[in-house]
Protein backbone atom coordinates (compact mmCIF):
# COMPACT_ATOMS: atom_id res chain seq x y z
CA UNK A 1 0.00 0.00 0.00
CA UNK A 2 1.48 3.13 -1.15
CA UNK A 3 2.34 6.10 1.31
CA UNK A 4 1.34 9.71 1.36
CA UNK A 5 5.79 10.05 0.42
CA UNK A 6 5.34 7.43 -2.24
CA UNK A 7 1.83 9.36 -3.54
CA UNK A 8 3.37 12.52 -3.79
CA UNK A 9 6.38 11.76 -5.86
CA UNK A 10 4.08 10.04 -8.14
CA UNK A 11 2.06 13.31 -8.14
CA UNK A 12 5.30 15.02 -8.82
CA UNK A 13 6.65 13.20 -11.48
CA UNK A 14 3.53 13.79 -13.32
CA UNK A 15 3.44 17.58 -13.04
CA UNK A 16 6.96 17.02 -14.43
CA UNK A 17 5.77 15.46 -17.07
CA UNK A 18 2.79 17.98 -17.82
CA UNK A 19 4.98 20.79 -17.77
CA UNK A 20 7.70 18.94 -20.27
CA UNK A 21 4.99 18.09 -22.53
CA UNK A 22 3.57 21.52 -22.57
CA UNK A 23 7.16 23.00 -23.47
CA UNK A 24 7.66 20.74 -26.48
CA UNK A 25 3.98 21.49 -27.43
CA UNK A 26 4.44 25.41 -27.41
CA UNK A 27 7.58 25.36 -28.88
CA UNK A 28 6.93 23.06 -31.60
CA UNK A 29 4.25 25.39 -32.90
CA UNK A 30 6.75 28.11 -34.27
CA UNK A 31 9.42 27.93 -36.74
CA UNK A 32 10.59 31.38 -35.98
CA UNK A 33 14.08 31.58 -33.50
CA UNK A 34 12.82 35.03 -32.09
CA UNK A 35 9.35 33.45 -31.38
CA UNK A 36 10.56 30.24 -29.96
CA UNK A 37 13.06 32.06 -28.03
CA UNK A 38 10.39 34.47 -26.40
CA UNK A 39 8.22 31.23 -25.39
CA UNK A 40 10.80 29.59 -23.97
CA UNK A 41 11.77 32.27 -21.57
CA UNK A 42 8.07 32.72 -20.62
CA UNK A 43 7.56 29.15 -19.98
CA UNK A 44 9.82 28.78 -17.35
CA UNK A 45 8.92 32.20 -15.29
CA UNK A 46 7.58 31.64 -12.59
CA UNK A 47 8.12 28.01 -12.52
CA UNK A 48 12.31 27.90 -12.28
CA UNK A 49 13.04 31.13 -11.86
CA UNK A 50 11.95 34.66 -11.16
CA UNK A 51 13.00 36.12 -14.85
CA UNK A 52 14.81 34.22 -17.89
CA UNK A 53 17.11 35.35 -20.45
CA UNK A 54 17.56 33.30 -23.85
CA UNK A 55 20.64 34.46 -25.69
CA UNK A 56 20.81 32.63 -29.33
CA UNK A 57 24.54 32.62 -30.89
CA UNK A 58 24.81 34.19 -34.12
CA UNK A 59 26.33 32.08 -37.09
CA UNK A 60 29.77 33.55 -35.82
CA UNK A 61 29.47 32.36 -32.31
CA UNK A 62 28.80 36.06 -31.07
CA UNK A 63 25.58 36.78 -28.63
CA UNK A 64 22.91 36.94 -31.21
CA UNK A 65 19.04 37.86 -29.71
CA UNK A 66 17.73 37.80 -26.49
CA UNK A 67 14.41 36.47 -25.74
CA UNK A 68 13.55 37.48 -21.52
CA UNK A 69 10.34 37.46 -19.34
CA UNK A 70 9.80 38.15 -15.77
CA UNK A 71 6.79 36.78 -13.14
CA UNK A 72 5.88 40.27 -12.58
CA UNK A 73 5.16 42.24 -16.21
CA UNK A 74 6.04 45.77 -13.96
CA UNK A 75 9.80 44.46 -13.83
CA UNK A 76 10.67 43.93 -17.53
CA UNK A 77 11.59 47.39 -17.80
CA UNK A 78 13.93 46.91 -14.95
CA UNK A 79 15.23 43.78 -17.26
CA UNK A 80 15.43 45.23 -19.93
CA UNK A 81 17.68 48.29 -18.56
CA UNK A 82 19.74 45.89 -17.07
CA UNK A 83 20.61 43.95 -19.99
CA UNK A 84 21.03 46.72 -22.40
CA UNK A 85 23.46 48.83 -19.75
CA UNK A 86 25.27 45.78 -18.23
CA UNK A 87 29.46 45.11 -17.91
CA UNK A 88 29.66 41.29 -18.22
CA UNK A 89 31.05 41.02 -14.49
CA UNK A 90 33.55 38.33 -14.92
CA UNK A 91 32.41 35.49 -13.04
CA UNK A 92 29.14 35.81 -14.84
CA UNK A 93 31.12 35.62 -17.89
CA UNK A 94 33.22 32.92 -16.87
CA UNK A 95 30.22 30.78 -15.70
CA UNK A 96 28.79 31.41 -19.77
CA UNK A 97 31.46 30.44 -21.20
CA UNK A 98 31.44 26.85 -18.95
CA UNK A 99 28.09 26.47 -19.60
CA UNK A 100 28.82 26.79 -23.60
CA UNK A 101 32.34 24.77 -23.67
CA UNK A 102 31.34 21.77 -21.16
CA UNK A 103 27.50 21.82 -22.58
CA UNK A 104 26.54 21.15 -18.26
CA UNK A 105 24.93 23.70 -16.30
CA UNK A 106 26.16 26.20 -13.91
CA UNK A 107 24.70 26.80 -10.73
CA UNK A 108 25.55 30.22 -8.86
CA UNK A 109 23.63 29.65 -5.87
CA UNK A 110 24.74 33.02 -4.68
CA UNK A 111 25.41 36.84 -6.41
CA UNK A 112 27.52 39.12 -4.88
CA UNK A 113 25.51 41.97 -3.73
CA UNK A 114 27.80 44.30 -5.32
CA UNK A 115 29.44 43.91 -8.28
CA UNK A 116 31.11 46.91 -8.23
CA UNK A 117 30.56 50.24 -10.88
CA UNK A 118 32.86 48.57 -13.18
CA UNK A 119 30.01 45.49 -13.69
CA UNK A 120 27.11 47.74 -12.64
CA UNK A 121 27.44 51.55 -13.87
CA UNK A 122 25.38 54.01 -11.57
CA UNK A 123 22.75 55.07 -12.42
CA UNK A 124 19.87 53.67 -13.98
CA UNK A 125 21.41 50.25 -14.46
CA UNK A 126 22.80 49.79 -10.55
CA UNK A 127 19.06 50.85 -9.69
CA UNK A 128 17.64 48.40 -12.33
CA UNK A 129 19.81 45.64 -10.73
CA UNK A 130 18.83 46.63 -7.31
CA UNK A 131 15.21 46.57 -7.97
CA UNK A 132 15.33 43.32 -9.34
CA UNK A 133 17.07 41.56 -6.22
CA UNK A 134 18.75 38.41 -7.95
CA UNK A 135 20.08 36.39 -5.57
CA UNK A 136 20.98 32.99 -7.32
CA UNK A 137 20.86 32.13 -11.14
CA UNK A 138 21.64 29.01 -13.40
CA UNK A 139 23.02 29.04 -16.71
CA UNK A 140 22.00 26.31 -19.10
CA UNK A 141 23.38 25.69 -21.91
CA UNK A 142 20.92 25.21 -25.11
CA UNK A 143 23.04 22.74 -27.15
CA UNK A 144 21.53 20.60 -30.73
CA UNK A 145 23.03 18.22 -33.53
CA UNK A 146 26.16 18.53 -31.03
CA UNK A 147 26.59 21.93 -31.65
CA UNK A 148 26.22 24.83 -28.78
CA UNK A 149 23.61 27.34 -30.08
CA UNK A 150 22.66 29.58 -26.80
CA UNK A 151 21.98 29.72 -23.18
CA UNK A 152 19.10 29.76 -20.86
CA UNK A 153 19.22 32.02 -18.01
CA UNK A 154 17.34 31.45 -14.55
CA UNK A 155 17.16 34.17 -12.13
CA UNK A 156 16.00 33.26 -8.62
CA UNK A 157 15.05 36.68 -6.59
CA UNK A 158 14.74 37.71 -3.50
CA UNK A 159 14.10 35.29 -0.64
CA UNK A 160 13.76 32.84 -2.69
CA UNK A 161 15.99 29.69 -2.65
CA UNK A 162 18.14 28.92 -5.63
CA UNK A 163 17.29 25.94 -7.30
CA UNK A 164 17.36 22.27 -6.01
CA UNK A 165 18.27 19.11 -7.87
CA UNK A 166 15.68 18.03 -8.87
CA UNK A 167 14.80 21.52 -10.19
CA UNK A 168 18.23 21.58 -12.20
CA UNK A 169 17.57 18.56 -13.99
CA UNK A 170 14.51 19.79 -14.92
CA UNK A 171 16.09 23.21 -16.41
CA UNK A 172 18.47 20.96 -18.18
CA UNK A 173 15.57 18.95 -19.43
CA UNK A 174 13.31 22.32 -20.70
CA UNK A 175 16.87 23.82 -22.39
CA UNK A 176 17.59 20.39 -24.06
CA UNK A 177 14.05 20.50 -25.58
CA UNK A 178 14.52 24.12 -26.07
CA UNK A 179 17.44 23.70 -28.23
CA UNK A 180 16.32 21.51 -30.48
CA UNK A 181 13.05 23.78 -31.25
CA UNK A 182 15.29 26.71 -31.39
CA UNK A 183 17.22 24.62 -34.14
CA UNK A 184 14.90 23.51 -36.03
CA UNK A 185 13.70 27.40 -36.41
CA UNK A 186 17.26 28.48 -37.04
CA UNK A 187 17.30 25.56 -40.14
CA UNK A 188 13.74 26.83 -41.52
CA UNK A 189 14.69 30.51 -41.84
CA UNK A 190 17.93 29.57 -43.38
CA UNK A 191 16.40 27.50 -46.05
CA UNK A 192 13.19 29.91 -46.24
CA UNK A 193 16.45 32.42 -47.42
CA UNK A 194 17.61 30.25 -49.54
CA UNK A 195 14.70 29.76 -51.62
CA UNK A 196 13.63 33.50 -51.14
CA UNK A 197 17.13 34.24 -52.51
CA UNK A 198 17.01 31.79 -55.33
CA UNK A 199 13.39 32.57 -56.32
CA UNK A 200 14.36 36.46 -56.11
CA UNK A 201 17.58 35.94 -58.35
CA UNK A 202 15.79 34.08 -61.20
CA UNK A 203 12.33 37.08 -61.30
CA UNK A 204 14.15 39.72 -63.06
CA UNK A 205 13.17 42.79 -64.60
CA UNK A 206 11.52 42.22 -67.88
CA UNK A 207 12.33 44.37 -71.41
CA UNK A 208 10.33 47.12 -72.67
CA UNK A 209 9.79 46.04 -76.40
CA UNK A 210 8.97 49.03 -78.45
CA UNK A 211 5.03 49.49 -78.44
CA UNK A 212 5.15 47.33 -75.21
CA UNK A 213 5.04 48.38 -71.73
CA UNK A 214 5.31 45.46 -69.35
CA UNK A 215 5.13 45.07 -65.37
CA UNK A 216 5.76 42.26 -63.34
CA UNK A 217 5.23 41.60 -59.44
CA UNK A 218 6.03 39.13 -57.03
CA UNK A 219 4.83 38.63 -52.99
CA UNK A 220 6.02 35.82 -51.28
CA UNK A 221 3.77 34.29 -48.75
CA UNK A 222 4.19 35.29 -44.93
CA UNK A 223 2.33 32.68 -43.59
CA UNK A 224 4.36 29.23 -42.05
CA UNK A 225 4.27 28.01 -45.55
CA UNK A 226 8.05 27.92 -47.13
CA UNK A 227 8.23 30.10 -50.14
CA UNK A 228 7.04 28.48 -53.16
CA UNK A 229 7.23 28.16 -57.28
CA UNK A 230 5.43 30.47 -58.91
CA UNK A 231 7.35 32.38 -61.51
CA UNK A 232 6.72 34.50 -64.60
CA UNK A 233 9.42 35.96 -67.71
CA UNK A 234 8.89 37.89 -70.62
CA UNK A 235 11.82 37.90 -73.22
CA UNK A 236 11.91 39.64 -76.86
CA UNK A 237 12.69 37.09 -79.86
CA UNK A 238 15.13 38.06 -82.84
CA UNK A 239 11.67 38.53 -85.34
CA UNK A 240 10.33 41.14 -82.77
CA UNK A 241 7.65 38.79 -80.85
CA UNK A 242 7.98 39.15 -77.12
CA UNK A 243 7.58 36.01 -74.99
CA UNK A 244 5.49 35.93 -71.96
CA UNK A 245 5.62 33.12 -69.46
CA UNK A 246 3.95 32.63 -66.31
CA UNK A 247 3.97 29.61 -64.09
CA UNK A 248 3.27 27.39 -60.95
CA UNK A 249 5.70 24.66 -60.02
CA UNK A 250 3.96 22.34 -57.04
CA UNK A 251 5.10 22.18 -53.29
CA UNK A 252 7.35 24.81 -50.97
CA UNK A 253 10.35 25.69 -49.94
CA UNK A 254 13.80 25.24 -51.42
CA UNK A 255 13.00 21.59 -53.67
CA UNK A 256 10.24 23.84 -55.47
CA UNK A 257 12.27 27.12 -55.87
CA UNK A 258 14.92 24.56 -57.52
CA UNK A 259 12.53 22.88 -59.65
CA UNK A 260 11.06 26.61 -60.60
CA UNK A 261 14.47 27.29 -61.50
CA UNK A 262 14.64 24.34 -63.80
CA UNK A 263 11.59 24.57 -65.44
CA UNK A 264 12.17 28.51 -66.21
CA UNK A 265 15.22 27.57 -67.58
CA UNK A 266 13.78 25.11 -69.81
CA UNK A 267 10.90 26.97 -71.25
CA UNK A 268 13.21 29.90 -72.10
CA UNK A 269 15.69 28.03 -74.05
CA UNK A 270 13.33 26.19 -75.89
CA UNK A 271 10.70 29.06 -76.76
CA UNK A 272 14.00 31.04 -77.82
CA UNK A 273 14.95 28.10 -79.83
CA UNK A 274 12.06 26.92 -81.87
CA UNK A 275 9.75 28.54 -84.30
CA UNK A 276 6.93 26.39 -83.20
CA UNK A 277 4.05 28.18 -81.16
CA UNK A 278 3.64 28.40 -77.49
CA UNK A 279 1.65 24.57 -78.01
CA UNK A 280 4.82 22.95 -79.29
CA UNK A 281 7.38 24.98 -76.81
CA UNK A 282 5.33 23.51 -73.92
CA UNK A 283 5.10 19.87 -75.83
CA UNK A 284 8.79 20.34 -75.80
CA UNK A 285 9.41 21.34 -71.99
CA UNK A 286 7.39 17.74 -71.16
CA UNK A 287 9.66 15.60 -73.19
CA UNK A 288 12.46 17.12 -71.56
CA UNK A 289 11.02 16.74 -68.02
CA UNK A 290 9.67 12.81 -68.94
CA UNK A 291 13.41 12.38 -70.76
CA UNK A 292 15.50 13.85 -67.59
CA UNK A 293 13.29 12.23 -64.89
CA UNK A 294 13.09 16.30 -63.23
CA UNK A 295 9.91 14.94 -61.42
CA UNK A 296 8.29 18.06 -61.39
CA UNK A 297 4.08 19.41 -61.82
CA UNK A 298 3.47 22.80 -62.62
CA UNK A 299 1.21 24.86 -64.14
CA UNK A 300 2.54 27.01 -66.91
CA UNK A 301 1.24 29.88 -69.72
CA UNK A 302 3.56 30.58 -72.40
CA UNK A 303 2.10 33.09 -74.70
CA UNK A 304 3.80 35.53 -77.95
CA UNK A 305 2.66 39.04 -78.46
CA UNK A 306 3.64 39.35 -82.43
CA UNK A 307 2.91 42.55 -84.51
CA UNK A 308 -0.12 42.42 -86.19
CA UNK A 309 0.02 45.56 -88.77
CA UNK A 310 0.60 48.98 -88.80
CA UNK A 311 -1.82 50.18 -85.68
CA UNK A 312 -3.68 47.14 -85.22
CA UNK A 313 -2.02 46.23 -82.27
CA UNK A 314 -0.54 43.17 -81.42
CA UNK A 315 -1.42 39.36 -82.26
CA UNK A 316 -1.80 36.84 -78.97
CA UNK A 317 -1.11 33.34 -79.17
CA UNK A 318 -0.82 31.27 -76.13
CA UNK A 319 -1.36 27.51 -74.56
CA UNK A 320 -1.91 26.80 -71.16
CA UNK A 321 -0.54 24.16 -69.20
CA UNK A 322 -3.29 23.78 -66.74
CA UNK A 323 -2.72 27.32 -65.88
CA UNK A 324 -4.86 29.85 -65.12
CA UNK A 325 -6.45 32.08 -68.20
CA UNK A 326 -4.87 35.58 -69.51
CA UNK A 327 -7.49 38.56 -68.57
CA UNK A 328 -7.44 41.17 -71.43
CA UNK A 329 -8.32 45.02 -69.79
CA UNK A 330 -9.85 47.01 -72.71
CA UNK A 331 -9.31 50.23 -73.43
CA UNK A 332 -13.17 51.01 -72.58
CA UNK A 333 -12.53 49.30 -69.02
CA UNK A 334 -14.11 45.84 -69.93
CA UNK A 335 -12.68 42.95 -68.94
CA UNK A 336 -12.66 39.67 -70.98
CA UNK A 337 -11.48 36.66 -69.41
CA UNK A 338 -9.52 34.37 -72.55
CA UNK A 339 -11.02 31.12 -71.21
CA UNK A 340 -9.84 28.31 -73.41
CA UNK A 341 -10.54 24.18 -72.66
CA UNK A 342 -8.36 22.58 -69.52
CA UNK A 343 -5.16 21.09 -70.96
CA UNK A 344 -2.56 19.00 -68.60
CA UNK A 345 -0.05 20.40 -66.32
CA UNK A 346 3.00 19.93 -67.18
CA UNK A 347 5.18 16.85 -66.30
CA UNK A 348 2.26 14.17 -65.38
CA UNK A 349 3.99 12.76 -68.59
CA UNK A 350 0.41 11.49 -70.00
CA UNK A 351 -0.16 11.95 -73.99
CA UNK A 352 -2.18 14.18 -76.17
CA UNK A 353 -1.85 17.36 -78.60
CA UNK A 354 -1.30 21.01 -76.82
CA UNK A 355 -3.14 23.81 -78.53
CA UNK A 356 -2.78 26.94 -79.45
CA UNK A 357 -4.98 29.67 -79.02
CA UNK A 358 -5.10 33.32 -80.57
CA UNK A 359 -6.52 37.04 -80.15
CA UNK A 360 -6.12 40.23 -81.01
CA UNK A 361 -4.82 42.89 -78.51
CA UNK A 362 -5.80 45.97 -79.37
CA UNK A 363 -3.96 49.75 -78.70
CA UNK A 364 -5.02 50.55 -75.45
CA UNK A 365 -5.51 47.33 -73.62
CA UNK A 366 -3.88 45.69 -71.05
CA UNK A 367 -3.07 41.84 -70.96
CA UNK A 368 -2.77 40.69 -67.60
CA UNK A 369 -1.41 36.94 -66.42
CA UNK A 370 -1.65 35.83 -62.88
CA UNK A 371 -1.06 32.59 -60.21
CA UNK A 372 -3.45 31.23 -58.27
CA UNK A 373 -2.46 33.15 -54.84
CA UNK A 374 -4.09 35.85 -56.61
CA UNK A 375 -7.32 33.96 -57.12
CA UNK A 376 -7.86 31.53 -54.34
CA UNK A 377 -7.15 34.10 -51.40
CA UNK A 378 -8.72 32.17 -48.24
CA UNK A 379 -8.38 28.88 -50.27
CA UNK A 380 -12.06 30.05 -52.15
CA UNK A 381 -12.76 28.97 -55.15
CA UNK A 382 -11.10 29.34 -58.88
CA UNK A 383 -14.06 30.87 -60.62
CA UNK A 384 -15.09 33.21 -57.93
CA UNK A 385 -11.36 34.40 -57.90
CA UNK A 386 -11.36 35.15 -61.26
CA UNK A 387 -14.53 37.25 -60.73
CA UNK A 388 -13.23 38.91 -58.12
CA UNK A 389 -9.80 40.08 -60.09
CA UNK A 390 -12.01 41.13 -62.86
CA UNK A 391 -13.48 43.14 -60.82
CA UNK A 392 -10.81 44.75 -59.05
CA UNK A 393 -9.37 45.84 -62.95
CA UNK A 394 -12.36 47.84 -63.19
CA UNK A 395 -11.03 51.38 -64.03
CA UNK A 396 -7.96 50.11 -64.53
CA UNK A 397 -7.74 50.74 -68.27
CA UNK A 398 -5.94 53.91 -68.33
CA UNK A 399 -3.41 52.96 -66.18
CA UNK A 400 0.69 52.42 -66.75
CA UNK A 401 0.97 48.52 -66.20
CA UNK A 402 3.55 49.55 -63.43
CA UNK A 403 0.93 51.18 -61.44
CA UNK A 404 -1.86 48.80 -62.70
CA UNK A 405 0.03 45.94 -61.04
CA UNK A 406 0.27 48.22 -57.55
CA UNK A 407 -3.51 48.85 -57.95
CA UNK A 408 -4.56 45.21 -58.38
CA UNK A 409 -2.55 44.06 -55.87
CA UNK A 410 -4.08 46.44 -52.94
CA UNK A 411 -7.60 46.11 -53.85
CA UNK A 412 -7.24 41.89 -54.00
CA UNK A 413 -4.55 40.80 -51.61
CA UNK A 414 -5.27 40.84 -47.74
CA UNK A 415 -2.29 42.39 -45.57
CA UNK A 416 -1.15 38.60 -45.17
CA UNK A 417 -1.22 35.82 -47.92
CA UNK A 418 -0.85 32.29 -47.51
CA UNK A 419 0.51 31.71 -50.94
CA UNK A 420 2.93 32.92 -53.41
CA UNK A 421 1.58 35.61 -56.12
CA UNK A 422 3.10 36.31 -59.47
CA UNK A 423 1.76 38.91 -61.73
CA UNK A 424 2.85 39.86 -65.10
CA UNK A 425 0.91 42.94 -67.58
CA UNK A 426 1.25 44.16 -70.69
CA UNK A 427 0.25 47.06 -72.06
CA UNK A 428 -0.19 47.66 -76.10
CA UNK A 429 0.52 51.24 -77.01
CA UNK A 430 0.78 50.80 -80.59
Amino acid sequence: MSGPTGDGERDAERDRYRFLAEVTDALAESLDSGTAADRLARLVVPRLADWATVTVLAGDGAPGGVARAHRDPDLLGAVDTYLAGRVTAPRDQAALVSALHSGEPVHLTELEPDLGPESLPEGPVRAAWDLLDPTSSLFVPLRARGSAIGVLSLVRCGDRLPAGPAEVALAVEVGRRGALALDNARLYGRQLRVAETLQHSLLTPPPQPPGLELAVRYRAAVSEDLVGGDWYDAFELPGGATVLVIGDVTGHGVEAAAAMAQLRSAVRTLAYDSPAGPAGTLDRVDRVLAGLHVGTLATALVARLEPAGEGDGRLLRWSSAGHLPPLLLAADGGVRLLTTPPERLLGTGDPGARTDHATTVAPGETLVLVTDGLVEIDRGGIDEGLERVAGALDGLQGLPADALCDRLLTRVLPARTDDDVAVLAVRVLA
